[in-house]
This record gives C-alpha cells, sequence and structure tokens, in this order.
C-alpha cells in the first residue's frame, strides 16, 4: 500500500494517509476538531478516527488535550501509529494513544476493548455517513469508511453516551439528510444540540451539519448562523473557514458547557 505524509493545520502536524485505497482526511476533519474548544486539561476521544487527523488537529490547537484516538480498521490504526511515530508530531505524541476498537461494541465487550464509562470530557465522530445506495466502490476501506450501516448513529452515539462524563460534549459531522436519525440517537442521552449548517458557498444547498450536544442536558435545540466554505466566485476558503481548517479558531457553543 503507497502511503503519503500531508500537513495539516499549516505544518504544524502531519497524518500519514494511504494513498487510492480507504479514507483521506481534508477539511471535514478540520471542521470536527474545530467543535471542540477547552481551557486547561481536557480528554477527548476521537471515533473512527482513521489516520488521527482530526484528533490530532484538536491536540494541535489545544495544548493541554489528551487524545484517545478510536479506529476499527487495523489499516487505518497501523497508519495512525505511524502518524505517532513521525518527527514532525514529536510534540503532539506524547497527548495521543492509538485504541484499536469498535466503538459500536456493548457492554463487557467495549469495556474490555479499553472504552470506559464515564472518561472522557469530549467525543468528536465523523461516522460513514454515505448511503450505500449513493455510490458504490469495489475498495472495501473506502466503503468501511463512508457507506452507513443501519443503526449506525445509534450504536456510535449509545457508545459516546456511555464514555463520556456527566456535562461531558459530543461533536460529530455529517449530512444534512441524517439529521433524523442524530436528533432519534441523541433522545434523552444528548440535550442541548447546536447545529451548524455547512454550505460550499452562498447559492448552494447544504452539504453537512456540525452538530453538539451535551450529556445529560435539557437545554432545547439550536439552529447556528450558516458556515460557507467559500464566496460566491473562486476556490479560496473565506476567513472564517480558513480560520476553523487551519486550527487557528474553533466553534464555541451558545449554550453553557455543563448542565
Amino acid at each position: 500500500m503507497i502511503e503519503t505524509v500531508d500537513a495539516f493545520h499549516r505544518g504544524r502536524f502531519h497524518v500519514v494517509q494511504p494513498k487510492g485505497v480507504g479514507h483521506r482526511s481534508g477539511v471535514d476533519a478540520m471542521l470536527l476538531a474545530s467543535l471542540v474548544n477547552a481551557n486547561g486539561p481536557v480528554s477527548v476521544a476521537d471515533f473512527g478516527a482513521g489516520a488521527g487527523a482530526a484528533g490530532l488537529a484538536v491536540a494541535s490547537r489545544l495544548s493541554q488535550a489528551s487524545v484517545l484516538l478510536v479506529e476499527r480498521s487495523p489499516v487505518m490504526a497501523d497508519c495512525a501509529r505511524k502518524t505517532l511515530s513521525l518527527p514532525e508530531n514529536v510534540a503532539l505524541a506524547p497527548r495521543v494513544t492509538v485504541l484499536e476498537a469498535d466503538v459500536t461494541s456493548r457492554g463487557r465487550a467495549r469495556l474490555a476493548s479499553g472504552l470506559a464509562d464515564d472518561v472522557h470530557d469530549h467525543v468528536i465522530m465523523n461516522p460513514p455517513f454515505n448511503d450505500p445506495a449513493d455510490r458504490t466502490t469495489p475498495d472495501v476501506l473506502k466503503a468501511e469508511a463512508h457507506a452507513m450501516a443501519d443503526g449506525l448513529f445509534e450504536g456510535w452515539i449509545r457508545t459516546a453516551g456511555a464514555v463520556l462524563k456527566s456535562g461531558g460534549q459530543l461533536s460529530l459531522i455529517a449530512r444534512p439528510q441524517s439529521i433524523a436519525e442524530i436528533i432519534a440517537a441523541c433522545g434523552r442521552r444528548f440535550g442541548g444540540l447546536e447545529i451548524t449548517v455547512v454550505h460550499p458557498r452562498p447559492a448552494a444547498d447544504a452539504t453537512r451539519l456540525l452538530v453538539t450536544a451535551v450529556k445529560g442536558s435539557r437545554a432545547r435545540l439550536l439552529f447556528r448562523a450558516p458556515l460557507f466554505l467559500h464566496g460566491g466566485e473562486g476556490h479560496a476558503f473565506t476567513p472564517e473557514a480558513d480560520a476553523l481548517n487551519n486550527g487557528r479558531s474553533a466553534i464555541s457553543r451558545r449554550g453553557p458547557p455543563r448542565r
């Protein structure tokens, strides 16, 4: 398998990624990481971490964040371990750990895999949110990373609710078509949902949702102002999107961070 070493946050960290197979991280991972905003020591679990781009983006921006990269695929988990061994990441690596585990496991199996109860302040996730009917690919690794299985959000969010501390924050990125499933999966576990709709440019339909929620909160759902990645013309990021993509700013919650 051919691999590349790709720079993020304008060179502040690098990620080993497979070339031509599997999922390659980009703007989605950086936007997901931007949803974590904290002061002081904080524990973050990155579900479906792949090669570690989103988790390392959090560690890059927050100097006191400890990050657990949780990845089911042995191939991608190995890329994450290679990522941590890069000399470019020597300053971040001591605060980042790779756990090869299935986030949909339950009960004793989940605990035995290393996903303990009530330990993290944040869980971030970029689930495989494409509908399997939308596209097909002979690349099994890419299919696993992109294609949604039935009940996916319920399984991932259930585990997030287990490993988060009371008042901990769930953050995820998904397609707009998944909004009903996300809200249903949050159920009574999470409240205070804050949803940012992401548009490629002002005249284009939304392509992503950024969602945060708080474990145990009873606050009401809030739709925030939309985020536009590009202006009306050209391919340059808007100043806001560029700052989020390069780790120079974060998306702070409007409501209280804890219940």
